[in-house]
């Protein structure tokens, strides 16, 4: 576990556990409803527990990311999300780290987010390309809602 260095607001990242679940999906759904992030369901949360740390603040869960793992060469961050008065205290950066962290323990050469706060990722260490010039190039297939 770790803790963060803000003294006025001492909280851990630790591992995610199925007890969890309940304020995961109300975590979750602040930020669908902001959409800053996709929905999920109650099986996609379940799925992602096993590689997820959440963010505590007391007995609060005020923060979640998981790892999503495709590959021994590629994972993702996943459904990482801060409540908004506990942002800015680097409880999400905790968060990205132990997912880093976890990828690197397993020996995952590669972790991507896909975000809209690229600024973020950027201070926590990743880059729009990997060495070799390496890219990702979407493409859209159906419109959005």
């Amino acid at each position: 576990m770790t803790e963060t260095t803000s003294s006025d607001n001492p909280a851990i990242v630790r591992p995610a556990t199925c007890d969890d679940l309940p304020a995961l999906e109300s975590l979750i759904a602040e930020f669908v409803k902001a959409n800053r992030l996709l929905p999920r369901t109650p099986d996609e949360l379940q799925d992602l527990v096993p590689f997820g740390f959440v963010a505590c603040h007391g007995t609060r869960l005020v923060g979640f990311a998981a790892l999503e793992i495709y590959s021994s060469k590629l994972a993702e961050i996943r459904s990482l999300a801060v409540l908004p008065d506990m942002q800015n205290k680097g409880l999400g950066k905790q968060l990205v780290q132990a997912c880093v962290d976890l990828a690197h323990s397993r020996n995952i050469l590669e972790v991507m987010a896909i975000t809209s706060s690229d600024e973020f990722f950027r201070n926590c260490g990743f880059d729009f390309t990997l060495p070799g010039e390496k890219k990702a190039l979407f493409i859209q297939t159906r419109e959005e809602a």
